[in-house]
């Protein structure tokens, strides 16, 4: 990458985070009667539904508290990351210590959904802002969560998930990759890595050649039928990349081999060579998905493919990476960027035209794409003075 290509994409970058897409959360989530933060806005930022998805809300709480403590110090993020932070705290836990998945306005909650997900977004939060405020306590509960959390993960029946005597055995790749980040995120500075090689172990039972299969049998054998088939690039490319930092982190060459390799083959498989862009959901063997929305092309895989692809390419100075890292930059520039409104667009049909107008709902938030621009531009303003080589 020559150095005016990089400045290009730094500044561009660096627009679209700072200038566009964070000040839409800032100005249109916060709900200054009820605190927290409104989560359904519509193109022009309009709240069209005031049920509060919690996810989400810790996501923001995340979102803004790590800005704060890596971008700098500033004070409006550091309020809206309390704001959401205090309702957060005030509505969303119930018995056991699991969180709601959705709120009414006023913290009421409206529904419990039995898996961990909520859970470990809420954990994120904790730990983030508490760095962010500087009250250990939250750190601390934060890691107690994270306890939690991993004595339910392989056994959802603890959270209320009835078990079917006809549903044969599964372990999803969303697991161990969301505990891999936790683990990251949450326990740094903590000796975990009897956690951290347990997750690795299991995520390399999805992995089978270049295919990363979204569910496997717990010995990481195919499953039958379709959800033994099912291929979801977006979450393979992500697990990737949170696999990367851990092996850079622990310096350890055959995760992070294992890594480039996920990230790689998942785009080679996953990208639409007809019309652009990531494909939702393939079936292994070329039937046709079952998910009815196989075709469409969302925001949150090309965020995470544009981080993923940009890091790698700053490990390995391969042309491939940066080739794919530009394909994927093209694509979302072109078809999810708002150039009337701002933030980004999440949901595309095959051909790349818009589906649904809101720039946030139920499943998209203040996450995906600030995430993914922040990690970018993060990586590019720390550039080496030569282009990585093999």
């Amino acid at each position: 990458m020559t150095w005016q290509a990089r400045n290009t994409y730094r500044n561009r970058i660096e627009n679209e985070l700072f200038e566009r897409v964070l000040p839409f959360w800032e100005r249109f989530s916060p709900d200054k009667i009820h605190g927290g933060f409104f989560n359904n806005l519509d193109r022009d930022g309009s709240v069209y539904d005031t049920t509060k998805h919690i996810w989400l809300l810790a996501r923001q709480v995340w979102m803004f508290s790590k800005l704060y403590n890596h971008v700098r110090p500033n004070e409006a993020w550091r309020t809206l990351a309390a704001n959401g932070m205090q309702f957060l705290r005030k509505h969303a836990i119930h018995s056991g210590g699991q969180v709601y998945f959705a709120l009414a306005r006023d913290g009421s909650p409206i529904y419990q959904q039995r898996k961990i997900f909520t859970e470990c977004f809420y954990a994120l939060a904790l730990a983030e802002f508490g760095r962010t405020s500087g009250r250990i306590e939250l750190i601390r509960e934060a890691h107690r969560m994270v306890e939690l959390i991993w004595s339910w993960a392989y056994d959802w029946s603890k959270v209320g998930r009835p078990v079917h005597t006809g549903a044969a055995p599964m372990q999803m790749l969303a697991v161990p990759m969301m505990l891999l980040n936790l683990l990251d995120e949450v326990m740094p500075e903590q000796d975990c890595d009897s956690e951290i090689r347990e997750c690795y172990r299991r995520i390399k039972l999805h992995v089978h050649g270049d295919e990363v299969l979204e569910h496997v049998a717990p010995d990481g054998s195919r499953l039958p039928g379709p959800v033994g088939r099912l291929l979801n690039p977006g979450h393979a490319i992500e697990a990737g990349w949170f696999l990367q930092h851990l092996g850079i982190r622990l310096k350890d060459r055959d995760m992070q081999d294992l890594a480039l390799r996920m990230v790689r083959s998942s785009h080679a498989l996953g990208w639409d060579k007809q019309h652009g862009g990531l494909y939702y959901f393939l079936d292994a063997q070329g039937f046709s998905p079952v998910q009815l929305e196989w075709s469409m092309k969302l925001w949150w895989p090309h965020c995470e493919a544009l981080y993923a692809h940009l890091l790698n390419y700053s490990l390995t100075g391969a042309q491939q990476d940066l080739s794919d890292f530009a394909s994927v930059s093209r694509y979302l520039w072109n078809h999810f960027v708002d150039t009337d409104h701002a933030e980004w667009f999440g949901y595309l049909d095959r051909e790349g035209r818009v589906t649904h107008r809101f720039k946030g709902g139920p499943y998209k938030g203040c996450f995906h794409v600030p995430r993914a621009l922040w990690l970018c531009w993060r990586l590019l303003n720390n550039w080496p003075d030569a282009d990585p080589k093999h």
